[in-house]
């Protein structure tokens, strides 16, 4: 087991900060984990059925491809102002409005016909995914503390990874009736809206001055935040470096069933995540925080050297495995860092931000990889993206994550 470096911080025993019944509270938990999956959802639920609309509509390869990334793109622009909305009003008003906003926009693409109408729906739909993406992380983190934090910061990595799994299903099954079908699912951020509003506790955010908001004001209250949203940006690299280009290593080693490529870009990566996830809360309390990311940039490391050297298939599957591994023990280590060492004030738009890097850090993944992997190939880009991993590591060996200050 991993060994905590000087100055690593221990499991915090503070106590839950917010006293509601536990009904109400296990209520409130339970809508958080399910509107943690809809994020998920945002893109790979009508990405079944994007050929259809493409040949319904008539529509070029670069018009289909923006209908996936628009919600993506306001995500990442917006985060930031919603973070500050947070900040300003607490977390359940613009959490709600941010669901009810999913549900109404997203479930919009049941009645559209045209390419303009749909482009039009996904452009607000993505400013309820910046809501929601924003509003579930700071709740958990406000209504939760200590080892009970570390579970369910641990239940929302699982949730995310299942959500991963189950939502394009979904939109597969209901795609076979009508590329439309795929849109509904997005309807139940409605019902979750409204039971939020009833389920999450009242908590005004501290006031923020005029002048004193912003991310200028956060990177000058807590610089390190800096290195952690490199981290998460990395982790969203790495990510959709397999979504994007593993296909085509499989295509090189004469692997081309949809169903089986599937299996090796999102369902193993999304599957050891998700168990990962469960177990986070019990590695929590054995190992820092400093030691579960360098195991986590390990296991970046290790996949992609997998997936640059490994030519057997079966053999293969070891590099998504390992990447869901890195996922799944970054994701939640993250959150709480970046929550911990943000300012009290600045707490929803420390999180927002995370929205920003996320993201843009899945915009930028084949920018970065493709004209490597264009130029050579997937296997030179893999190893590329190995070699990147390992520096992540040494860097982690050598940095000193410290308790925050209080």
């Amino acid at each position: 087991m991993a060994q905590r470096a000087p100055g690593d911080n221990a499991p915090s025993s503070q106590p839950t900060p917010v006293g509601i019944p536990q009904g109400r509270r296990t209520g409130a938990l339970t809508v958080l984990l399910l509107a943690s999956t809809l994020a998920v959802m945002a893109g790979s639920v009508i990405s079944p059925v994007i050929e259809l609309i493409r040949e319904d509509l008539g529509l070029s390869g670069t018009a289909i491809g923006v209908v996936v990334t628009a919600h993506a793109a306001v995500i990442a622009v917006t985060s930031p102002f919603i973070g500050r909305l947070i900040d300003l009003w607490g977390v359940r008003v613009p959490l709600a409005l941010g669901l009810l906003v999913y549900g109404v926009a997203g479930g919009a693409g049941l009645m559209t016909s045209t390419y303009t109408a749909l482009i039009a729906s996904r452009i607000v739909f993505g400013l309820g995914a910046a809501a929601v993406f924003a509003g579930t992380t700071v709740a958990m983190l406000q209504m939760f503390s200590g080892p009970e934090r570390d579970r369910v910061m641990g239940w929302r990595s699982s949730a995310n990874s299942f959500g991963g799994l189950l939502w394009p299903l979904l939109g597969g099954l209901s795609g076979g009736l009508s590329w439309h079908g795929p849109f509904a699912l997005y309807l139940l951020g409605l019902p979750l809206g409204v039971v939020a509003l009833w389920t999450l506790p009242r908590t005004p955010s501290p006031v923020v001055e005029r002048g004193q908001g912003g991310p200028a004001a956060l990177f000058r209250k807590s610089p390190t935040l800096v290195g952690f949203y490199g981290l998460q940006a990395a982790a969203s690299v790495f990510l959709y470096a397999t979504v994007v280009f593993l296909p085509q290593r499989l295509a090189d080693l004469g692997v081309h069933q949809p169903v089986v490529v599937a299996l090796y870009s999102v369902v193993i990566t999304a599957a050891v995540g998700s168990l990962v996830g469960l177990f986070y809360a019990g590695l929590r309390s054995k190992m820092s925080h400093g030691a579960l990311l360098r195991l986590a940039a390990l296991a970046w490391t290790g996949a992609f050297l997998v997936l640059g050297t490994v030519d057997h298939p079966w053999i293969l599957l070891a590099g998504p495995a390992l990447l869901g591994v890195g996922q799944g023990l970054s994701l939640p280590t993250l959150t709480v860092l970046i929550n911990d060492r943000a300012p009290t004030e600045l707490r929803g738009q420390a999180v927002s931000l995370a929205g920003t890097v996320i993201f843009g850090g899945q915009f930028l993944s084949p920018l970065l990889l493709g004209p490597l992997i264009g130029a050579t190939s997937s296997t030179t880009g893999f190893l590329a993206a190995a070699t990147f991993g390992a520096l992540l590591t040494v860097v982690l060996l050598l940095a000193r994550i410290s308790s925050p200050e209080k």
